[in-house]
């Protein structure tokens, strides 16, 4: 969730980024257009600039010619002022001219034949003053001046002409760009403003969606903080956040509860929580937090504290760092109270005990059963045959009668103990896994039954078996025990056959192995055409002491079926037995593969 919105936030930031380099680009264009129009406007009004000077020096020159007739005809020296001040105002309007028409040079060129033509016009009207006061009017040359005069002055027009004529094309040339951009100004102005809406809309429908995002988030936040303080109260644990850059800490509402007290009911500091330390165990915590301040690390750590009701409780507490992108280092723990753990370790711990003494209370009665029981049962049959060898003879019918329930009772005494020898060596768990040769094992077992087998003419075949990894004693009673139970329960009249079969399992494919440890299995099945037994008595028949037929029926103790499922829960394997009363028993056997 953190990962989405720190991608969300750096897409926000990279969207409004580009909308403000985009909308500067619109704004910086919009202003280099308006600029380009004022030029344009600035140009226009420099060439109107340029003629209005032009048409000056025109007209400055015509009042310089009308002074000079009226004072040529007059002699009145009146008509000789605006003579002067045209002469001054046209070197004026030149000097304008030069600076417009700088950086022009065709302009240039006309000025300089222009200032020729004026200075050369200026002399004849000069020359024709002195001429008149010296000489008068009516003369020659005179009149050979007034025509150089007139044909001068019509030079100065038309160059004025020309030069006007050349500005009325740059007028042009200018007034159309200076449209062009009066015509693009509004529309490139009005697609910028299109432009920078759309670009705002799109920020404003993404924050938009950011904001129901952000407010999704929120609940779901403030729903997770719920719930993570029920878990605190439920899980009996509180957790805490020490900020290492400012050296503070923050504690959850439930870790002041485990202290007995209200939520955030005092400052969360190190020096207010251990006034609640166990003064045993205040030292060590101590050392532990420097520790944790030091290296920003805090490992598993176990004390108590002391309630002001008087309640001592134990802790365990585990802290982790970890470091935010702004480089913000902070240390998030757990404190948990484990006190009933402590007081179920300690209740295992006497029960552990107990467990030990009754071991060994069995230990000493497998002794006396071994040892002690052996001993008088022995003489017990020792003197049994002696009776029945010297004194029978003289014994009454009732007797003898007598006698042979005696003989058979000790014989069944004899087995049952043998029995229970045999389910006492089960119980070891300090027998040795070991690479078997299975194939031997199963030899070893049908030598053990080799008297019964040649007795009630069996038959017995098997697939071969690989080498396992096993407790070989105790594979050689399971096999023992289950040829032995086929043996046992075989039909009269009819010769046993068992036949046992291997395979390799995947543990998918074999529903019934609950909760397996291994994912592969060897697999043994042991199936015989004896009398088989009911459906319902599949799990009964490995209970300790069970028997499904009576005792005067078929020998027995209950116990033989019972050391199978010890021996297999001793391999971590399974048994599983499958009947049909008068058709014959399936045995199942899984060990792991190793």
């Amino acid at each position: 969730m953190k990962l989405k919105i720190i991608n969300s936030e750096r897409f926000l930031k990279a969207i409004f980024g580009v909308s403000l380099f985009l909308i500067l680009c619109m704004g910086g264009f919009a202003y280099q257009h308006v600029q380009k129009l004022t030029k344009s406007f600035e140009m226009v009004e420099h060439t109107y600039e340029v003629n209005v000077e032009l048409e000056q020096i025109l007209s400055y020159l015509k009042d310089a010619e009308t002074g000079q007739r009226g004072y040529l005809i007059s002699k009145d020296t009146l008509f000789l002022e605006p003579y002067y001040s045209s002469r001054e105002k046209t070197n004026n309007s030149f000097a304008r001219l030069k600076e417009l028409t700088k950086n022009d040079k065709t302009q240039q060129n006309s000025l300089k034949n222009l200032s020729f033509l004026i200075a050369e016009n200026l002399s004849i009207f000069d020359k024709s003053f002195k001429y008149a006061n010296k000489n008068g009017t009516n003369t020659a040359d005179f009149y050979a001046l007034l025509n150089n005069g007139k044909n001068t002055m019509d030079s100065i027009r038309a160059k004025i002409s020309k030069m006007i004529a050349h500005q009325n094309q740059l007028l042009q040339v200018r007034k159309k760009k200076s449209n062009e951009s009066l015509t693009n100004t509004p529309l490139v102005i009005y697609s910028v403003l299109i432009i920078t809406l759309v670009i705002l809309l799109l920020t404003y429908a993404k924050i938009n969606k950011d904001l129901k995002n952000l407010k999704k988030k929120n609940i779901q936040l403030e729903i997770f903080k719920e719930s993570t303080n029920q878990s605190e109260i439920v899980s009996k644990h509180g957790n805490w956040t020490y900020y290492i850059n400012e050296d503070k800490f923050e504690y959850s509402n439930n870790l002041y509860r485990l202290l007995g007290e209200q939520p955030q009911s005092f400052d969360p500091t190190i020096e207010n929580f251990m006034k609640f330390v166990h003064p045993e165990d205040a030292e060590n915590l101590q050392k532990q937090v420097n520790r944790m301040i030091k290296e920003e690390n805090l490992p598993f750590i176990y004390y108590r504290i002391i309630q002001k009701n008087g309640n001592i409780k134990h802790f365990k507490a585990y802290g982790k760092m970890i470091v935010s992108e702004d480089n913000q280092k902070r240390l998030l723990g757990i404190t948990s109270d484990i006190t009933e753990e402590v007081k179920n370790y300690k209740l295992l711990e006497e029960r552990n005990l107990e467990l030990e003494r009754n071991n060994k209370e069995l230990s000493s009665f497998n002794h006396v059963a071994s040892h002690d029981l052996q001993e008088p049962l022995r003489k017990i049959q020792t003197f049994i045959s002696r009776l029945d060898h010297k004194e029978a003879n003289n014994l009454s019918e009732k007797g003898k009668l007598y006698l042979e329930r005696i003989k058979i009772a000790a014989s069944r005494m004899r087995l049952l103990i043998d029995d229970l020898l045999q389910f006492s060596r089960t119980n070891k768990s300090e027998e040795v896994l070991e690479v078997t040769n299975m194939n031997l094992i199963l030899e070893n077992a049908k030598q053990e039954l080799a008297e019964t087998i040649l007795e009630k003419e069996a038959t017995i075949t098997s697939d071969a078996i690989p080498e396992m990894t096993v407790i070989p004693f105790q594979i050689q009673q399971l096999f023992i025990n289950l040829i032995g139970n086929s043996l046992k329960y075989s039909k009269q009249n009819v010769k046993p056959i068992i036949e046992i079969s291997y395979s390799k399992i995947n543990t998918d494919d074999v529903s019934k192995l609950k909760k397996p440890k291994y994912s592969n299995y060897h697999k043994l099945t042991f199936v015989d055409n004896g009398i088989g037994f009911d459906q319902e008595y599949a799990e009964k028949i490995f209970v300790l002491f069970s028997r499904l037929h009576n005792k005067n029926e078929y020998s027995g103790t209950g116990i033989g079926l019972s050391i199978c499922k010890k021996i297999i829960d001793n391999h971590q394997g399974y048994i599983f037995a499958e009947g049909k009363l008068n058709k014959g028993a399936t045995f199942e056997v899984f060990l792991p593969f190793k």
